[in-house]
Formats: C-alpha cells, sequence, structure tokens
C-alpha cells in the first residue's frame, strides 16, 4: 500500500520542524508511525520502542539544535524518528541491511549523532562526559540523555546518576518510562518507578508543601531547621521522585510523553534550570499499532511482516538454537532439583520463557544487569545449586571480571549459556558475538564447548549439569541444525571427533556449526581429488591435544574454521600446541578479521570475512594445487 504524506516529506532537517503548528506536527506524528510500520514491516528492525517516542523525538528536536546540542539515546535502538527528522528517511528501505543505515546511531552517519550505542545504561555515563567537556572548553550546548526505565537498572546507569549529582553539571536525563525493557521490567527500581506513576497525589501534594513551607516566617534558625526537616519528611511520605533528588537530580514529572505541546513546554523550562535535571516522560510502547501495543516485547526487534496481521514473512515456524536450550534445560530441571535459570531481562530471546513458567521459583531474571547476573549465579552455585545463565555474547562481555574473579577463580558449577555466539547480522558491530572464544579462553578453570549441531548442544548441556565447575557453552542465533539424530560419541571431558576422513591431505578443524560448512568443502575437495579430515574439537578449552597432534603430524596443510575474532581465537591455541610439540606444519586460520564487523545479512558478512564455502575451497585448491580451482562442484 501507499501512503500519501501531508507533512512527512517536507521534513528534511529539524528546522523544518519549525514552521508547522501543533495541529500540523500531531498529523506529523501520526504520518511517521504510519511511515515506521510500513518501513520496518519491510526490512525488520526494532518496532514498538520506536512508536512510543514519536512525539518526545519532535519535542527534542523542535527546542533543541541537534548540530550543537547532544542527545544521547541509550541502547539506541530508539533513535529511528531521530533518523527521519536528520535527512535519512528515503533511506530507511536499507536500514539494517549492508551498506545501509543503522539501527542505532552512528557518528559516521550524520552530525546528528553525537555517539555510538548499542548496550544498555551508557547515555548518562556519555552524556555526563559530554557536559564536563563542554565546561572545560567554556561552551554552551545542551547534554540530553534519554534513558528507559528497563536501562536505568543497569549499575553504570546508577553509577552515572551519583557521579552526576555530585558534579552538578547542567544536564538533561530524560527517563522514558514505558514499563518496558524487552521483555517486562523487573525488581525494585521498577516496583519504585510504578509508586511514582500511581500517586495521584504526587505533583499537588509535593507543590503544596513546598510552598507552604517557603512562606514560614523568618523567625529563628532553629524554627527553619524544622521547617526543612519536616519538608524532608513529608517529601519521602509523598514524593517517591526523592530518590533522585537524593541523588543531586531536579526531579520534573511524571509528564505524558504522547502530548507534544506538553513535552517542548517542559523542555523548555529545564533549558533555564542549573544543574543536573530528571525528566520523567511516561510513554506507551507500541503506541499506534494496535499488535506492538498488545505485544510489545514480540515487536521489540522483528523481522519482515505483514502489516495487516502482524505475522512474520520469514514462513513457517522452525526450532531455534534458543528453544532447544530452554527446552533441554526444562528436562534438565525436571530431573535435578538444584537447576535453576537466569536471564538479564531476555528471557524470550534465550528462549527461557516455557522454563519461568513451569519453574517459575527456580527462574530469575535481574533485570538489564549482567556483572550482578554472575556474581548472583555464583552465590547461588556456592549455595549447593546449579545455575545456569543464559546470556547474548555480547553483554556477557558486561560481566568479564565476575567470571574471573566471583566464578571460575572459585571453580564454582556456573554454566554460561552463550547465545548469539560469531556474527549475528542486522543488529551489527555491538551485538557481534565474535570476542567470547578469545577473551574467555585465558581464564583458568573455565571449560568451553562449541556444539556442531543442536544434538550436540542439548548433550553439552546435560554434560555441564554434570560438570563440578564452570562451563561455557557457545551457540549461534537461529535455526536449529541436525548433522546427526544422536551422539556417536559421548561428550568427555577434552575430548574432539573426527566427523570427515577421506584420507591425509588438508586437515579441516572447524569450530562449533562451522563443521555444516566444513562438510560442504570436505565433499566439495574429494570431487577434485584433495583428501581432508575434518575434526569436530568439540571442546575449546581443554583442547584434545593428543587428536589434534596425531591427524596434524600426517596432514600436509591444517586449516581452522572460526566464528571468532582471528586474534585470540581457536586457531591461535592450535598454532601454540603444534609450536610446543615441534610440528610445523602450516596453520591458515580462516576466522574474523580484525575489525568491527558492520551490520547486514549473516550469509552476506560471512561472505566478507571469507567463511564460505567457494573462498575456503578457493584457498585449500591453490594451496594444494599451486593455482585456483576451476569448475570445481559446490556441494550444497
Amino acid at each position: 500500500m501507499i501512503f500519501m504524506y501531508k507533512f512527512l516529506e517536507q521534513i528534511n532537517s529539524p528546522e523544518d520542524l519549525k514552521k508547522l503548528n501543533s495541529y500540523e506536527m500531531k498529523i506529523l506524528a501520526e504520518e511517521i508511525r504510519r511511515f515506521l510500520i510500513d518501513s520496518v514491516s519491510k526490512t525488520g528492525g526494532h518496532l514498538a520502542s520506536n512508536l512510543g517516542v514519536v512525539e518526545l523525538t519532535l519535542a527534542l528536536h523542535t527546542v533543541f539544535n541537534t548540530l550543537d546540542d547532544k542527545i544521547i539515546w541509550d541502547v539506541g535502538h530508539q533513535s529511528y524518528i531521530h533518523k527521519i527528522l536528520t535527512n535519512r528517511r528515503t533511506q530507511f528501505d536499507t536500514l539494517r541491511q549492508h551498506k545501509g543505515i543503522s539501527g542505532f546511531p552512528k557518528r559516521y552517519e550524520s552530525p546528528h549523532d553525537h555517539f555510538d550505542t548499542g548496550h544498555s545504561s551508557t547515555s548518562i555515563s556519555a552524556a555526563l562526559g559530554m557536559a564536563a567537556a563542554r565546561d572545560l572548553n567554556k561552551e554552551k550546548h545542551a547534554v540530553i540523555a534519554v534513558i528507559g526505565d528497563g536501562a536505568l537498572t543497569g549499575g553504570m546507569a546508577l553509577e552515572a546518576l551519583n557521579h552526576a549529582g555530585q558534579m552538578k553539571k547542567n544536564m538533561i536525563v530524560i527517563l522514558n518510562d514505558n514499563e518496558m525493557s524487552i521483555s517486562e521490567n523487573v525488581g525494585g527500581l521498577s516496583n519504585y518507578l510504578n509508586r511514582i506513576r500511581t500517586n495521584s497525589v504526587y505533583s499537588k501534594v509535593k507543590g503544596d508543601v513546598e510552598s507552604l513551607l517557603n512562606n514560614i516566617p523568618a523567625i529563628g534558625k532553629s524554627v527553619m531547621k524544622t521547617a526543612e526537616r519536616a519538608k524532608d519528611c513529608i517529601k519521602y511520605f509523598v514524593v517517591p521522585g526523592v530518590l533522585f533528588e537524593e541523588f543531586g537530580f531536579k526531579y520534573i514529572g511524571p509528564i505524558d510523553g504522547h502530548n507534544y505541546n506538553e513535552m517542548c513546554r517542559v523542555l523548555n523550562s529545564c533549558k533555564n534550570i542549573s544543574g543536573p535535571i530528571l525528566l520523567h516522560v511516561m510513554t506507551k510502547k507500541g503506541k499506534g499499532y494496535p499488535m506492538a501495543e498488545k505485544f510489545p516485547d514480540k515487536f521489540h526487534g522483528v523481522s519482515p511482516f505483514a502489516v495487516e496481521t502482524g505475522k512474520s514473512l520469514s514462513g513457517g515456524k522452525k526450532t531455534s538454537y534458543s528453544e532447544e536450550v530452554g527446552n533441554t534445560l526444562m528436562e534438565c530441571a525436571e530431573e535435578d532439583n538444584r537447576v535453576v535459570a537466569i536471564t538479564a531481562a531476555m528471557p524470550a530471546g534465550t528462549g527461557l520463557t516455557s522454563f519461568s513458567k513451569r519453574f517459575p521459583n527456580r527462574f530469575f531474571d535481574v533485570g538489564i544487569a549482567e556483572q550482578h547476573a554472575v556474581t548472583f549465579a555464583a552465590g547461588m552455585a556456592a549455595a549447593g545449586y546449579k545455575p545456569y545463565f543464559a546470556v547474548y555474547s555480547t553483554f556477557l562481555q558486561r560481566g568479564y571480571d565476575q567470571i574471573i574473579h566471583d566464578v571460575s577463580l572459585q571453580n564454582l558449577p556456573v554454566t554460561f549459556l552463550i547465545d548469539r555466539a560469531g556474527l549475528v547480522g542486522n543488529d551489527g558491530e555491538t551485538h557481534h558475538g565474535t570476542f567470547d572464544i578469545s577473551y574467555l579462553s585465558i581464564i583458568p578453570n573455565l571449560t568451553i564447548l562449541s556444539p556442531k549441531d543442536s544434538t550436540e548442544l542439548k548433550a553439552m548441556i546435560r554434560y555441564a549439569n554434570k560438570k563440578n565447575g564452570p562451563v561455557a557453552i557457545r551457540y549461534p542465533r537461529g535455526t536449529a541444525i541436525t548433522i546427526e539424530e544422536q551422539l556417536k560419541n559421548d561428550i568427555v571431558t577434552g575430548k574432539g571427533e573426527v566427523i570427515y576422513h577421506s584420507g591425509e591431505g588438508a586437515l579441516i578443524i572447524a569450530v562449533g556449526h562451522m563443521n555444516t560448512l566444513a562438510l560442504k568443502v570436505c565433499n566439495s575437495l574429494m570431487k577434485k581429488g584433495i583428501y581432508s579430515t575434518l575434526i569436530n574439537p568439540r571442546f575449546i578449552k581443554p583442547i584434545d591435544k593428543d587428536l589434534i597432534i596425531k591427524h596434524a603430524k600426517g596432514h600436509k596443510q591444517i586449516y581452522v574454521i572460526e566464528d571468532n575474532a582471528k586474534i585470540g581465537g581457536f586457531g591461535s591455541q592450535i598454532q601454540n600446541i603444534l609450536n610446543d610439540n615441534n610440528i610445523y606444519t602450516t596453520v591458515n586460520t580462516i576466522a574474523i578479521p580484525d575489525e568491527f564487523i558492520e551490520h547486514g545479512d549473516t550469509n552476506c558478512l560471512y561472505d566478507i570475512c571469507g567463511l564460505n564455502q567457494e573462498e575456503i575451497l578457493q584457498k585449500i585448491c591453490t594451496d594444494f594445487l599451486a593455482k585456483p580451482f576451476k569448475n570445481v562442484v559446490i556441494t550444497k
């Protein structure tokens, strides 16, 4: 369906907003929502979060000049309207596509994007840093951090609030309160914000009390001190926002984030107030699209869908690796009442929704707080339980010290279920899980596994439950692949397996799901007359040294295929083993290059990294035949 936009197509910069009156701005907001729904339904992306901040973004761009004033979008998945208003509307057909515009703020994209974001709870820290730099430079621009109530649960956000209150810099923190992160918010801070939302007398009583006390005649210091103490006591009873005031912020709100005129009025007032301000704004996630309003978690991040029904266009339902994890974990929990599951605000994304319903007393959502999640798991393990922390690879990076100090140092039986290992596609650099082998392999006591398929993944989860020590299992995003219905060999600590052998020529060692690609390569090599052996190491740590050494001695070239950064990856470990044993067979590591890989379709990104069948065949055939291959049959 082609929509006719009356005002949207006239907006090519924030300056164009200033030509519209309030009535026209209301129509523009409706047109932006229509545009977002239509556009994201074709490309996929973050929908519900953007639909909820239309009026808020319009007000920000009306009141502030974002070429000078700095707006920092926490996480950044809600910045689509910001991009539309800053001359990127015509590029939305390329959203999250390779070489297209990113789904997150990127400084290289526009001078209106002042900080790259992608992980949560970072905006206040960045904004405070910019405010400090502004003052050192004797500049005057405004600095605004826009953070959601889910992201505010992150410890980093609270650390930044504490520091900002102490520094007393002029800055505005906008708390975009939609009662959601990706899944429903949990925890004490969420409950605290809920009390503010539901306190109908809040604004009136606060104003009345302060007016009364300010008008008491100055009849001595003791009376004034008593009045101040009374003021503080009354505030604690009737003003829940006092928490932010105790941090050193001037608290304003809550106000309706969908009332454009009110938002502009309050933001203009904030420009004239000294010191840090926390503006509490109430919004509805998914506003304007009934499906997204009803199911904001399902429409947080979506693949292309039919607007009329909200149903995905990706075809029939296929079981993902995340779902296999959740199902297997439920089976383990049935058999062992020590098994508990932990998530950091991602029960749906990590496949734990069914577990949470089946075992509510053994399921723990700690909110967006990965550091806490790791040490919380360590505490449960120290008390005799078998905690499984399901987390995206990119987010586990945030709990690195805790993995070392609180889990591995004490050799506690915590299992890290590392979802989204490798390249994840359209979310791009901030979400790829391409560093976990490098940053985990150096940690003593930690056992690391990577399954070739769903059958092996399920067996590894059961193996971890029997292991009396920390375990990490990394697996990719997407549909679960089955190479073999039943394991030919049980999972034994530090033991790999040979899954293809046609003769001694090229030794291929493939990590995890890269074995699917490697099997195709081996079959195609055979058609060219090149013999090969394929090892599935299963264990990244400890490595099956005996198996590697045995086959390395009899092969002419070694090829390690992995979906991790080349530096510090599995290939580096293989090279070290061979060097230590005076084996000088050449090791060719085919992995992620030393650069941040941008957003795009996953297959496209693997192609860019040379992790595809044709390029690996080209490399091996050139090594063995001293010339590029021609007309080699590519095995499907």
